[in-house]
């Protein structure tokens, strides 16, 4: 209730002190479901969530009422200082842990369960971003837009050398948060729309995994006796994180790099298309593990589907959505 109600009041408010308290109740909110486990590492990853956001909620804070002392405005749709854009800019980075402040993200998702990591990746970036879309006329575009490209890269750079499907995931929600940057800096509507298929991919994986309880790269062996259909269409979600066509990834990377190249920004389109290599190869190498590093079948593992038939309802949908969207592009252009 806390998390929804917090959210709602970022995403409705036009005042930066209404906004502010939203953010620091959604904080709040999210603590206890990271501690819940009782594990040291929960708590680690708590402190560290808490000191991140409570960090990046006081420089908006700061910079808001600097802001009101010099304007008398409150509003965050009024004109703002350049050096107030800019500071409210970087704590909603930090918030999002975009590149070069994003250290912090892979360690809290390590020591949260999956769930929660899910809810940190996907619910936890609808308030900052929804800061961001109402900022859009004001944005450094230039700042975003090499943010962006940082993010990318990164991402997918230090994605490679993990062994820990969480902190693989983290390091694919960076990567995407940068393609999802650039587009905000160009149409924010199009960022409305990488959103929603970030966070339906993002689902689908992180309850495939949860399902599966695939916690590492050796546990993706031994996984497909489980279910193989609902392994065959986890690896198809792998694939469409990683962006390939057909699936449905490929239509928000495919809709930026067309925006950039249609702003003459070939360059920074080329830089971007680059950047998402390395990541769509960590996503081919838990593909690689669970497909083609089967062991021998023992009775065990033969039968172990039939003592683990919970599925969530939602999950089947989800990875089917994230497979079959690509044909709705022709709409998407003509609206």
């Amino acid at each position: 209730t806390g998390l929804s109600t917090s959210t709602i009041i970022v995403m409705s408010s036009h005042h930066w002190l209404l906004a502010w308290i939203g953010l620091e109740l959604n904080t709040l909110s999210v603590l206890p479901l990271i501690m819940k486990s009782g594990h040291p590492r929960a708590t680690e990853s708590t402190i560290k969530y808490f000191l991140i956001q409570a960090t990046a909620a006081t420089l908006i804070l700061f910079t808001a009422t600097m802001n009101a002392w010099e304007t008398g405005q409150w509003c965050m749709t009024t004109s703002l200082s350049p050096l107030t854009t800019t500071t409210i800019s970087l704590a909603i980075m930090l918030k999002l842990a975009l590149a070069p402040v994003h250290a912090w993200y892979p360690e809290v998702l390590q020591g949260s369960t999956i769930i929660t990591a899910l809810m940190i990746s996907t619910w936890q970036k609808i308030a900052p971003l929804t800061l961001l879309y109402l900022m859009n006329n004001q944005l450094p575009t230039k700042m975003l837009l090499l943010m962006g490209l940082t993010s990318a890269l990164i991402g997918g750079w230090a994605g490679l050398n993990q062994t820990q499907t969480r902190k693989i995931m983290a390091f694919s929600s960076i990567a995407h948060m940068g393609w999802l940057l650039a587009a905000m800096a160009l149409n924010p509507n199009l960022a409305i729309l990488a959103l929603s298929i970030y966070i339906l991919m993002t689902t689908a994986t992180f309850l495939s995994l949860n399902t599966t309880t695939m916690k590492t790269l050796t546990d993706l062996g031994t996984t497909w006796t489980q279910s193989p259909t609902l392994i065959t269409l986890t690896i198809l979600t792998l694939f469409s994180l990683g962006g390939l066509p057909p699936l449905t990834g490929f239509l928000p990377k495919w809709l930026i790099l067309h925006e950039l190249c249609s702003t003459k920004l070939a360059l920074l389109a080329t830089a971007l298309a680059i950047a998402s290599l390395p990541s769509l190869y960590f996503y081919v190498r838990m593909t690689y593990l669970i497909m083609l590093t089967i062991p021998p079948n023992t009775t065990n593992t033969e039968h172990k589907w039939r003592f683990n038939t919970y599925i969530p309802q939602m999950l089947p949908p989800m990875l089917m959505l994230t497979t079959l969207l690509l044909p709705i592009l022709p709409m998407l252009i003509l609206t």
